[in-house]
């Protein structure tokens, strides 16, 4: 009995958070991770605290924390506003979707981020713009950098095109996609006949000029 009541408090004592398993998913993430995925690994706010407090995590908003040593991100405000509007639901598009592309030389005024439409009246966060689409997202909209779900290049450049984007700026980003592979003419034209004609025009010049 006493060997038991010995065993079982060895394993109790044992039993921590999985230090390795956060990481993995910080690594995916940017350094970056949510109190619900801190927990789901084993970390008590206790222990949130405390590393907090010695310097291990940096608590970025609500439910936000950073790997401290964990190196910095030139869009990891981008990646900030993802995980804290939801990385189940939401996903990067329009400028900031460009920018993480790197198609074109747009800066982005704002974080865009778009949720289904049940979720659309999701709490404002500053610098963050929240977007609905009738169009739903297919598989083949999807695509992924330093961790985080955006629009595929096709997509992003059919919204930034709808969305009144300046036309050489659309242009740049056609020209870019195709030389890098992203994007091909045809896909560009049969996402554009789904639009407006002012989306249909603007997409078949640009393809006219950049592969004339």
């Amino acid at each position: 009995m006493r060997d038991a009541i010995a065993s079982r408090l060895t394993r109790r004592a044992t039993v921590g958070p999985d230090r390795a398993r956060l990481f993995e998913i910080t690594s995916e993430q940017g350094g970056y991770f949510t109190a619900e995925q801190a927990r789901a690994c084993g970390y008590s706010w206790a222990l949130l605290s405390h590393h907090m407090k010695n310097g291990r995590f940096v608590r970025v908003r609500r439910g936000r924390y950073r790997y401290r040593e964990y190196p910095s991100s030139p869009r990891e405000e981008v990646l900030a506003a993802w995980l804290a509007v939801s990385k189940d639901i939401a996903v990067v598009l329009h400028d900031s979707a460009l920018d993480l592309l790197d198609l074109s030389d747009v800066i982005p005024d704002a974080v865009h981020l778009t949720v289904p439409l049940s979720r659309r009246n999701h709490p404002t966060l500053p610098g963050v713009r929240i977007h609905t689409t009738v169009r739903p997202l297919r598989p083949s909209d999807l695509t992924y950098r330093d961790g985080m779900v955006l629009t595929s290049a096709t997509r992003t450049i059919l919204d930034v095109a709808e969305a009144g984007t300046a036309p050489d700026q659309v242009e740049l980003a056609v020209a870019q996609a195709l030389e890098r592979g992203l994007a091909v003419p045809e896909q560009l034209r049969q996402g554009a006949a789904e639009r407006s004609r002012r989306v249909a025009a603007l997409i078949e010049g640009a393809l006219h000029r950049v592969l004339a």
